[in-house]
């Protein structure tokens, strides 16, 4: 009979502990970041959908890379519990696609450290694929299997979805600065006389 050690066994249930947390974290944060894609994807808010995009990522992004900072998690069983049926994402992407329409395509180079030609990706995909990655850990973790799903999360991130959203990530930015910072010359000469003459008065 194996002896039992109180200081070890201390030490597995605060490592436990530190896992459930950082999957009840995970399971928030991708919560946020589907009630946000959802609600971008169904129009609710038009004006602002590349900010909250840009915010949803991002977030989400931070919280990803907790999850490759840590050491491995290794579930107890070998295998993945079926949970419930595989997220269908198609109406979410096609939702993204019609309200990215003229921005969706973007030209990125896959792999940095081995790739030099660059191929053609789509925001919509990469939100959706995100979408699909985060919502198969949340089936585990509502079915109470939190170790499995930050396994999942995990395992996903590094594989997938943490570079989509990257990839998202710097396409969103670089949309929302051409909108804010392509300004016409005669607009831009326009404010900066007013501002400096709002300075002299």
């Amino acid at each position: 009979m194996p002896e039992h050690n109180p200081v070890r066994a201390a030490e597995a249930a605060a490592e436990v502990a530190d896992l459930r947390a950082l999957a009840a974290a995970m399971a928030a944060e991708s919560e946020r970041y589907l009630a946000t894609v959802t609600e971008v994807a169904a129009g609710a808010h038009p004006d602002a959908a590349m900010s909250l995009l840009l915010l949803a990522v991002a977030d989400l992004s931070a919280a990803g890379a907790r999850l490759g900072a840590v050491v491995d998690v290794v579930p107890p069983e070998r295998f993945e519990p079926d949970d419930g049926t595989e997220p269908d994402t198609d109406p979410l992407r096609l939702g993204l696609a019609n309200l990215l329409e003229g921005l969706d395509e973007y030209r990125e180079v896959p792999d940095p450290l081995v790739d030099n030609v660059s191929v053609t990706a789509t925001l919509s995909a990469d939100l959706a694929e995100v979408a699909h990655a985060l919502r198969q850990g949340l089936q585990h973790h509502r079915a109470g299997n939190d170790v499995e799903a930050l396994w999942w999360w995990q395992f996903s991130y590094l594989s997938n979805w943490g570079d989509r959203a990257a990839s998202a990530l710097r396409t969103l930015l670089s949309v929302l600065s051409h909108v804010r910072l392509d300004v016409p010359a005669d607009v831009a000469a326009d404010a900066e006389f007013d501002a400096l003459h709002a300075e002299i008065d």
